[in-house]
Order: C-alpha cells, then structure tokens, then sequence
C-alpha cells in the first residue's frame, strides 16, 4: 500500500527593516548571522570583488530552555518531561574563497542531539564564473548560471533554508521546524539559472544520506528542481514564490524527511518513557520512511512588507516504506546581527495515527526559549 501526506505550514513573522552589510570578503555567499535572514538561493549580484583566496572561519551555537508537558491516548507511557535545559548544540563553518567566483563551503557539527562527537555535516563547491577557462564564450554564458557540486543541502522546497541545523538556529522564526521535517544532505550536483527574479534548477544526486558501493540494484538517484519567481518590487515589497518537485525510484536508506543528523530542538516530547538524548534525539518530528516510489512536491510562497514577512510550506508526499517494499530579526541597542533571543508557546497535535502507536492522541504543548550565536 503507499501512503500519501500533505503537510501545509504558515509562518507569519515581525522583522526589523534594518539592513545589515554581508560580512565576509566571500562572493555569492550566504552569512551565518542575522544577513543571511530570508537568503534562498544565492544571487548572480557580482558585489565582492575577488583579489586573492580568502579563508573564513565562523561558528553557530544554540542553547534553550524549555518546560513543556506531553499526552497520549495509546497507552504506551510517555517520558516524565520537566523543566529543564537541552543539551547545548554547536556547529563550525568554514568556507573559502578559491579563485574568482569559485567557493567552497564545509559545514561541520562540532556537538548535536543525535551526535554528541564531531561530525560532518558536507561540503561543497560553487562556481558562479568561469574565467578560469578562458573563453569570452563561457564566460557569458556563465553569467546566468550557478554550479554546486558536492555531499550538500539538497535544494527541495525553500522550507530547508529557514529551519534550525544544529547549532545554527539564527534563520528560523520557531524554535524547531516542521513536523515533516524535508531536509537531507546527498551527493550530487545541481545547475541554476536565474535572471530578472526567474529561478530555475535542477539537480541530480544518489539519493541518500551516505554514499555506498553496495546493493547497487536496490539503489536509485533522487532527481529534482525548482521553479521559482522573487522579485522586489516598486513600493520595495519582497515577492516570491517556488514550486519544488523530487522523485525518486528506490534506495537503502531514504532519508528526506530522517536527514538531519542533530536532533529537534524540542527534547524527549512524545518519546517513550526509556528514551535516550542519542536514540530520541528528533522528538515531536514525524518521518513517513519513504524509501521506494517517492514523489513530494512542495510549493512556498514568502512576502516580506517593510517588518511584517508571511513564508508558506503546501507540501505533498508519497512512496513506499520498508515494511510495505518488504524490507526575525529584532532592533534592539544589545542584540547585534549575531546574537538572538526567541521564545514560543508551541502546542502540537498528533492525529488519524493507528491504535497502539505512541502518538495516537499525542498532544504537547508549552513554553520553550533559546538563545543562537552566528558568525
């Protein structure tokens, strides 16, 4: 039998206008801190000019507090939740500058939920000019065109680039992201071309989290785009909006809503009562565990006027599992653009799930604030 899901999000967040300058001497670039808020795809704005290789080292880390209280009606206990502070999470960044508009990224989670040690999250390159080829042709040819290659941030949906990652939470208006949570890191390669607001991609990549030389016939790339429009208009209103389409034949360990390798930012909700931080460490998310026959579509619509912003996730989804396949920004005189401070009342509901399941009837609901340093 395949399931289907739909999922639909609203965030409707107040901003600051302010403007902050891109930090950094990286082109085509996306900021850790408070500039990188509401960066989708990196721009063709050529605005950094390149002169010699140019290393940067940065960092994001996030600390909460949360006192949130959970309920099933499955029978099956849930974990004794009190007051009390997540483990801190931290990431490093690094990114360089190779030659004129050639970049290439490494983000590494330095502590995490689901990984307390050093781990990996991937890397990859960006080639945005070519002149390293030396041909006027390609050249302008080029200069609509953007290359990433590398085991990086799948770009399906826009949703994955406003969510918490680990230590880096400076870009989400919530503390944790959706409860489908599309997000995963793969190998392969993407092309973009974009002019006048037109956004157009596609990308290819193994379809999963890991690379492997194994089972090659239970093994299928993930093939994806984006169409997308963003524009600011006259009266310097931000307009956007994207359609997003990936499918995917067959794979090991599909991992498109189970790819974030830190852990949710709301701790042990809706876990059993022997839950551990490593073994539980995405709580209140739900993954489908689609492996075979995916087909997800996810259309996102962002207006921004002046301080008042509006992001929207419509998301369809289906595929097979393995037991069907048979195996903000804020103004104030001490938050500068690399520090914020956000709290929430969250009430989340878990229903239609089947009898015995540990979420039949789930509800959680309370009050979680975080603090998240980006540079």
């Amino acid at each position: 039998m395949k399931n289907a899901i739909i999922s639909f999000t609203v965030c409707l967040a107040i901003c600051s206008t302010n403007a902050v300058a891109q930090r950094g001497k990286i082109q085509y670039f996306r900021p850790y801190d408070k500039s990188g808020l509401n960066v989708f795809e990196t721009t063709k704005e050529d605005t950094i000019g390149f002169a010699e290789f140019q290393l940067r080292l940065g960092a994001n880390f996030t600390q909460g507090f949360q006192t949130l209280k959970h309920e099933n009606q499955s029978g099956v206990a849930l974990y004794p939740l009190y007051s009390g502070f997540p483990l801190a999470q931290a990431n490093l960044n690094i990114d360089a500058q190779l030659v004129d508009g050639v970049r290439v990224s490494l983000v590494s989670y330095m502590a995490s939920h689901h990984h307390n040690e050093f781990w990996v999250k991937g890397g990859y390159f960006q080639i945005d000019k070519v002149g390293f080829l030396n041909s006027e042709t390609m050249n302008n040819i080029w200069k609509n065109l953007t290359l990433k290659i590398g085991h990086m941030e799948i770009n399906y949906g826009d949703a994955h680039f406003r969510r918490s990652d680990g230590g880096n939470n400076l870009w989400n208006p919530f503390i944790e992201n959706n409860i489908m949570d599309a997000f995963t890191t793969e190998i392969g390669a993407e092309v973009y071309w974009q002019r006048d607001g037109i956004i157009l991609m596609g990308g290819l990549s193994n379809g999963e989290i890991q690379g492997s030389v194994t089972a090659g016939d239970r093994r299928g790339p993930s093939v994806y785009g984006k169409l997308g429009y963003d524009k600011v208009l006259a009266d310097r209103t931000r307009v956007r909006i994207t359609a997003s389409l990936l499918t995917k034949s067959s794979s090991v360990n599909g991992t498109l809503y189970g790819g974030d390798r830190t852990g949710s930012n709301y701790q042990f909700v809706m876990e059993p009562a022997n839950a551990t931080v490593t073994g539980n460490a995405f709580s209140g998310r739900y993954n489908p565990n689609f492996r075979d026959n995916v087909t997800a579509m996810m259309i996102n619509p962002f207006i921004k006027f002046q301080g008042l912003e509006f992001f929207g996730t419509l998301e369809f989804s289906e595929g097979n599992s393995a037991v069907e396949n048979g195996e903000i920004q804020y103004t104030s005189p001490i938050i500068t653009p690399n520090i914020m401070l956000k709290g929430e009342w969250v009430t989340q509901k878990y229903k239609d799930f089947p009898a015995g399941n540990i979420m039949e009837g789930g509800k959680f609901e309370g009050f979680v604030v975080q603090g998240s340093i980006g540079f």
